[in-house]
């Protein structure tokens, strides 16, 4: 009898934890995007072809390139510098998004820089 009862209730643990692991009906785009940088989204800037979205943590700021036309695969930039120091870049040919990209950003101002096909975003220095 204990034999069974300890079955059915391994049998009940992995269905609970199959259930648990299985994939929401969210949007994956949706949630791709959104989890791509750490930290709050501070500045989102809008352009014909997609959005330049930047994200900041206490110590870290993030970047990424978004295209208004998910699926289409086309030439993408992303930049992000923090002043003194090296930009980081992702660009090449995606269906999504470019990036993302981090730079060491704890007391320091960020500029970045997004591109979808032959349009463009920036947006100078921010969080100074």
């Amino acid at each position: 009898m204990r034999k069974h009862l300890m079955y059915g209730l391994a049998i009940v643990i992995a269905a609970a934890g199959l259930t648990l692991a299985s994939p929401g009906t969210g949007s994956a785009e949706a949630a791709s995007a959104g989890s791509a940088c750490s930290g709050r989204k501070v500045k989102t800037v809008s352009f014909a072809t997609g959005e330049l979205r930047i994200y900041k943590s206490r110590r870290y700021a993030c970047a990424i390139t978004v295209s208004k036309r998910p699926g289409v695969r086309q030439t993408m930039t992303v930049t992000i510098q923090a002043r003194g120091s090296r930009t980081a870049r992702d660009s090449g040919r995606f269906t999504h998004r470019a990036g993302p990209v981090t730079v060491y950003a704890l007391n320091r101002c960020v500029r970045a820089h997004g591109s979808v096909g032959a349009r463009t975003a920036s947006t100078g220095w921010i969080l100074c």
